[in-house]
């Protein structure tokens, strides 16, 4: 499958509703972090408390400043759009700005979109939708080499973690790519696969059509999805790991959350529960998987705790640990070509 980005035009705004919690924004985030150079700024309802850092525009003055897209950048659970947020949608379709959206249901279901869209000649681009034809996975084993990201939950920074390790492996002279497996991570990178969206005798077809075969030199950094242990999500966790079939894996963690995030009758599992139960369920489709790194996210750590806490969990895991942001992902690099030397 391949998205370009060139399905939605630039510049655009990113809409973030009226959320109050960033885990529920990270598109809108993660467009404003990869992509600052083709976004207008953002438009944020009454009652918005998540602040993306750029400027703040209703949808008339984005409008006038030129904006082609209006990326919606922040979903309640389960991906579904909040009727108060339409009127909005429907505001800028009208006026010729083009609506692009990661979410379950499409665009065009939205009460009046449609046909505001058909009034003002925009685009309705939906994000979220898997190629026809995805085989069943085969768990054949394929040329190159694949590094998957791993989460102890949602919303842990495996995005941020594979696009800096991409980044970072390609600048140090690495045949590397990096595969989008979620719509923000797809509008970033204009290709992937939403793995999420696909039906679930699929998944590990899905993986496989993602990261194909390579040469031997060749590095598929992979964006995870969901984590091993959350109650809702697992299900695409494993058909992306097993389908995926990774040589390495990197745990991101964020060492603030006690629990998963929404569900807080269960706890955060451990660095090494997740790493165990990574390799237990990877083995069946390559026997050699090991985890190469942990990649925290200490973007709300006070700035004098940082260092401890990364202290901490190296010596915990014997594993280098870096925030991919703040401190790059060499690292990280370093032992992933200690280990599987050229």
């Amino acid at each position: 499958m391949s998205l370009s980005a060139k399905l939605f035009g630039t510049p655009f705004v990113v809409f973030m509703g009226d959320i109050s919690n960033p885990v529920y924004g990270k598109t809108g985030l993660g467009l404003v972090q990869w992509r600052p150079d083709d976004c207008l700024g953002q438009i944020r309802l009454a009652g918005c408390s998540v602040d993306a850092g750029v400027l703040d525009l209703d949808v008339a003055s984005a409008h006038a400043r030129g904006a082609r897209s209006l990326i919606v950048g922040s979903a309640a659970v389960g991906g579904r759009m909040p009727d108060h947020w339409v009127a909005s949608l429907c505001d800028a379709a009208r006026r010729g700005i083009d609506i692009v959206a990661g979410l379950h249901i499409p665009l065009s279901s939205l009460e009046g979109l449609a046909d505001a869209a058909q009034a003002g000649g925009a685009k309705l681009v939906d994000v979220r939708v898997p190629p026809a034809g995805i085989p069943v996975g085969t768990g054949r084993k394929r040329t190159g080499r694949r590094v998957l990201m791993v989460g102890t939950d949602c919303a842990t920074g495996k995005k941020y973690t594979a696009l800096a390790l991409a980044r970072d492996l390609k600048a140090a002279g690495v045949d590397a790519d990096f595969r989008a497996t979620g719509q923000t991570g797809i509008m970033i990178a204009g290709a992937g696969m939403p793995i999420d969206a696909v039906v679930a005798d699929f998944l590990t077809g899905a993986a496989e059509v993602l990261s194909p075969d390579h040469s031997e030199g060749h590095w598929d950094v992979i964006e995870g999805q969901g984590s091993l242990f959350h109650p809702g999500y697992l299900q695409v966790t494993v058909g992306l790991l097993v389908g995926s079939q990774p040589d390495a894996f990197v745990v991101c963690h964020d060492p603030l959350r006690s629990h998963i995030s929404g569900w807080p009758d269960y706890a955060l599992p451990s660095l090494s529960d997740v790493m165990a139960r990574t390799i237990e369920l990877g083995r069946l489709t390559n026997p050699a998987i090991r985890c190469v790194g942990i990649s925290l996210n200490t973007s709300k750590v006070p700035p004098g705790e940082r260092e401890a806490l990364i202290a901490k969990f190296t010596a915990e895991t014997g594993l280098p640990c870096v925030d991919p942001i703040r401190d790059g992902t060499q690292a990280i690099i370093d032992r992933l070509q200690a280990e599987f030397p050229a």
